[in-house]
């Protein structure tokens, strides 16, 4: 199984402990504060929210998480956000209003309940406006989603560090850089124009996406036709993460060959640099917050990657980022010795690295 199918069933699996808990816990509340007995009103519509919140979860959870990854997904990703967002509400609130306006939990209480008090408490729960129910349960849910979709735009861990206040005061972290340059993109852009050239660019970066997030980068931002993903270095230097997840963009972008020369007559090539060391990572904006990094390592990359063009090899990188590297023996290295970078007194060794 491919890492990032894998990945997306243990998403699958933990938004569905989520939904089990979360609509068992509530249910069972709501029960006990309606009913009497309580313990028995609890049971009732614990197990009622149980199976109404696992079977959203798994209708809406599934779309959410496996629709991207298909080419309908990638259609669908490209649509406006309000577009995007009233789909979804239309399409969200149709099953809630078949699973929560159906009675689902309720009528799965009378079949699984025993004795009269039981049932005569499951048949009167199944009698409290389920219309309100619906309404309230796509409600949350459209709240939910536009939640997601408003922090896929920052990125979730971008958004989940504002939300923490993890950079509300600058720190200091060792870091790896990644910098990913996609060769050829002003040739496609002479040949099909702006606007085909962003959507080949785009296309790209859809690619590289689930790699990526496979191997735990951020992407830090897009810059033209460049990618920056970071890794704290004690996130990325197990299994050397960096090194593999530029190999495994690689192995994505020769998958999506075919399809990118049927759409755009070209097939994307790559060239790119890895570097380590300190930064100081911070909060900076104002109507716009965003986590900022400052640092020579960022300047260093950018022209460590200027040598993969005179050095005349795809993938540059860094003692420094070697050194902090576990797992790097698998891929064969090539010492090019000591390199002169513009703006740089100090001259920085770097190495070629491919897959053996």
């Amino acid at each position: 199984m491919k890492l990032a199918t894998r990945r997306h069933w243990q998403n699958y699996g933990s938004a569905m402990r989520f939904a089990v808990i979360l609509s068992t816990f509530f249910g069972a509340i709501a029960g006990a504060a309606i009913f009497k007995p309580p313990l028995l009103g609890a049971a009732i519509t614990a197990l009622s929210g149980l199976v109404d919140g696992s079977v959203l979860m798994a209708l809406i959870g599934g779309v959410e998480i496996f629709l991207p990854r298909t080419r309908l997904g990638r259609w669908f990703a490209q649509r406006p956000f309000l577009a995007a967002l009233g789909f979804k509400a239309v399409l969200y609130t149709a099953v809630i209003v078949a699973v929560v306006g159906g009675q689902l939990g309720p009528r799965t209480a009378v079949l699984c309940l025993d004795g009269p008090t039981a049932l005569a408490m499951a048949e009167q729960f199944r009698t409290l406006q389920p219309g309100l129910m619906a309404t309230m349960a796509a409600y949350i849910t459209l709240l939910l989603i536009m939640l997601r979709q408003s922090v896929q735009i920052v990125g979730e861990r971008t958004a989940r560090a504002i939300a923490l206040g993890r950079y509300h005061r600058p720190r200091t972290e060792e870091r790896f850089f990644l910098f990913i340059d996609i060769i050829g993109s002003t040739p496609v852009a002479e040949k099909l124009g702006a606007l085909s050239v962003h959507r080949y660019l785009n296309r790209i970066f859809q690619e590289t996406s689930d790699p990526i997030d496979d191997f735990g980068g951020d992407v830090y931002q897009y810059v033209g036709d460049e990618i920056v993903v970071t890794w704290l270095v004690q996130e990325g230097r197990t299994a050397a993460k960096p090194l593999a997840c530029y190999f495994a963009i690689e192995a994505a972008l020769a998958a999506a060959a075919p399809e990118f020369e049927r759409d755009f007559g070209t097939v994307p090539r790559l060239r790119a640099a890895l570097h380590a060391g300190e930064v100081v990572t911070g909060e900076a904006g104002g109507s716009r917050r965003a986590i900022v990094y400052h640092g020579d390592v960022m300047n260093a990359t950018s022209r460590i990657e200027n040598l993969t063009r005179t050095l005349g090899h795809p993938f540059l990188v860094s003692e420094d980022a070697l050194a902090r590297l576990e797992g790097k023996e698998v891929y064969a290295l090539q010492d090019l010795g000591p390199q002169s970078l513009r703006g740089r007194e100090a001259p920085l060794r770097v190495y070629s690295v491919a897959e053996r």
